[in-house]
């Protein structure tokens, strides 16, 4: 009987727990909310999505990068004052959270922070105020340099104020594939720098039109280089040593790089952050004097980036 009573007691104890166990599920992931409502471009359902869940959990990281979304996708969608409301709303709050715990603590954070300050820069730039964009985001860096968010605050500034500029100089001390020339010793040359990374899909989308255009410019000096980074992982997000990376990112280069594989691979994650690589592929073209001519985060098509490569080549 008395171990009846027992499994009863602990039976009743479920069925009390049940409903708040289902709250919490009704709740749900709220950036995954926010962002299937913004998909349906349904604003007004993401923002009751983010009532909600502020009034039951307060702001949180998870709330903040949510609330990130509704700045970039106002951002897309040129409505420029939303966006930039928004972005101020997210970088007050998480510098608020910065009162009680570290940026890279977890990775929502972060990845608010950085959104904000990227669209509050975006519609700087939108509005005219270029060098005000410069100014935030170098102030941005300043602060936030020795955290997750340098390689994106780096990029921003860079697709403000690279172009026409000296191109940073590579880390070359360690590397795969043959040793990387510096980029001093390649001027009176075109150069392409095909940032990418093991995990990525469009880098190896990208590798048959770098390989082609690489062919068809090679009578015209056009130098391909290709930094990546270790991340800290493998096969299936795989947590591995450097040593074991590095193995698997050559297999990855073998398999899906063989028509690249005699382009030099500096392995660096400070040119990540030199070139604001947070997005891969990156791809940066080099005039013959050493200057950028373009930065591109994300990949390009055979004909944009052959247009982009000509110029330098015929110059």
């Amino acid at each position: 009987m008395r171990i009846r009573q027992k499994r009863l007691l602990v039976f009743a104890a479920v069925l009390l727990l049940f409903p708040l166990r289902l709250k919490v599920a009704a709740q749900g992931d709220i950036v995954s909310d926010v962002r299937a409502e913004l998909a349906q471009n349904s604003f007004s359902g993401a923002a009751s999505k983010l009532a909600n869940y502020k009034a039951q959990r307060g702001v949180t990281p998870e709330y903040l990068e949510a609330l990130s979304w509704m700045a970039r996708e106002s951002a897309s969608a040129r409505q420029w004052d939303h966006a930039a409301a928004y972005a101020a709303e997210v970088r007050t709050l998480s510098e608020q959270q910065l009162a009680k715990r570290k940026l890279d603590a977890e990775p929502h954070l972060p990845i608010a922070l950085g959104a904000a300050y990227e669209v509050l820069a975006q519609s700087m730039v939108e509005k005219g105020e270029q060098a005000k964009a410069v100014s935030l985001l170098r102030s941005a860096l300043a602060r936030y340099g020795n955290n997750s968010i340098r390689a994106r605050l780096q990029k921003n500034l860079n697709l403000i104020a690279l172009v026409g500029k000296p191109a940073p100089q590579l880390q070359e001390a360690q590397f795969l594939g043959p040793k990387p020339p510096t980029l001093a010793s390649l001027k009176g040359s075109p150069v392409l720098l095909f940032f990418w990374a093991h995990w990525c899909g469009d880098c190896k989308a990208e590798v048959p039109i770098i390989a082609r255009l690489r062919q068809e410019l090679a009578p015209e000096g056009l130098v391909v280089i290709g930094p990546t980074q270790l991340y800290g992982y493998a096969a299936r997000g795989a947590d591995a040593a450097p040593v074991a990376e590095r193995a698997y990112i050559e297999a990855v280069r073998a398999r899906y790089y063989a028509s690249l594989q005699d382009m030099p691979v500096p392995l660096s994650k400070q040119n990540f952050d030199a070139y604001g690589a947070s997005t891969t592929p990156t791809l940066v073209v080099l005039n013959r004097a050493g200057q950028v001519a373009m930065y591109h985060p994300g990949a390009l098509s055979y004909d944009d980036l052959r247009s982009a490569l000509q110029k330098v080549v015929n110059r």
